[in-house]
């Protein structure tokens, strides 16, 4: 069984004359539903995390105001898009997927979640479309509840994680490892425990080299008993906001390195998709998809 976390509140309307592409979240369920890459008891409905949850990451005043709708028209613009309770409402609930996939990868070795990796979500602001970081929420879950001792969060997403960045500064139990691209957004990076920044158009070759050379010394350096892995397809070349060089292939074979690597060790890993922007929606889907491929995989 491969646990994957969906639920259509996921795919939300906003406020009128706005719109927030969010196709791949229903679509990649649907791609791997019709293929046979999944079953439907694949799939589970999370529940929405407790304000308790939250707070153990984000500033009360911050939550509050995230809540109420009172924010101030700087911080809504950080965020990206226009202020809803149903985009409030699926925050929560992402976040609650991403707890609900920590417990079930300590059982089943692997889980996933559709949405996820709002990586750019600090304490007391939201920014680039992340008002919640799930994954700080969940590793703070983990350790609130005596789940794991040290806990890796590896993001692979094109953008730095500056928000988990800042959430883990001096935080012993987690150690954070962003790889992404050095000219990208964020433009000002904050520091990760080990930050990776790479150079526009950085070939299959060149990632995966790099990768191959992470991965062993991730393990040595850091010996996790839980791993958060932020699998953002936003490193294709296709992908408009990515400047990156990779291949549908190249990105395929990273998060086999990745998924594997940590099977083998038998380290609980939960899986947040993060970023994919390329303008055909059928590549979004199909690198998506893929992780969830190689997961399923070695989870059967």
């Amino acid at each position: 069984m491969l646990p994957i976390a969906f639920d259509p509140t996921y795919v939300l309307q906003l406020p009128e004359g706005h719109r927030f592409p969010m196709d791949k979240y229903e679509l990649l369920p649907q791609q791997l539903l019709h293929e046979g890459s999944c079953e439907p008891t694949d799939f589970f409905i999370p529940k929405t995390a407790s304000l308790d949850d939250i707070l153990r990451t984000h500033d009360s005043s911050y939550v509050q105001r995230l809540t109420e709708g009172s924010l101030d028209k700087s911080e809504i613009r950080k965020i990206g898009f226009p202020w809803s309770p149903a985009m409030v409402a699926r925050e929560f609930l992402i976040a609650g997927g991403t707890i609900e996939a920590v417990q079930l990868a300590q059982i089943h070795g692997i889980a996933m979640n559709i949405a996820g990796g709002t990586h750019h979500a600090y304490p007391s602001h939201g920014e680039a479309f992340c008002m919640l970081n799930d994954q700080a929420i969940a590793a703070h879950w983990l350790l609130a509840h005596q789940k794991a001792q040290k806990i890796l969060i590896l993001d692979l997403d094109v953008h730095q994680g500056n928000g988990t960045a800042v959430i883990f500064q001096n935080h012993p139990a987690v150690y954070t490892c962003s790889v992404h691209g050095a000219k990208n957004y964020p433009f000002r990076k904050e520091k990760s425990d080990l930050d990776i920044g790479l150079e526009d158009q950085t070939s299959d070759e060149a990632y995966l080299n790099i990768v191959d050379g992470l991965l062993p010394k991730l393990w040595e350096e850091v010996k996790p008993d839980f791993v958060f892995y932020l699998s953002g397809v936003d490193v294709l070349a296709s992908d408009k906001l990515g400047r990156l060089g990779l291949s549908i292939e190249g990105c395929k074979l990273r998060d086999q390195k990745v998924l594997e690597f940590f099977w083998r060790k038998n380290i609980p890993l939960s899986c947040s998709m993060g970023g994919g922007y390329s303008p055909d929606i059928k590549h979004i889907v199909e690198a998506h998809a893929n992780t969830y491929r190689i997961a399923k995989a070695l989870t059967d």
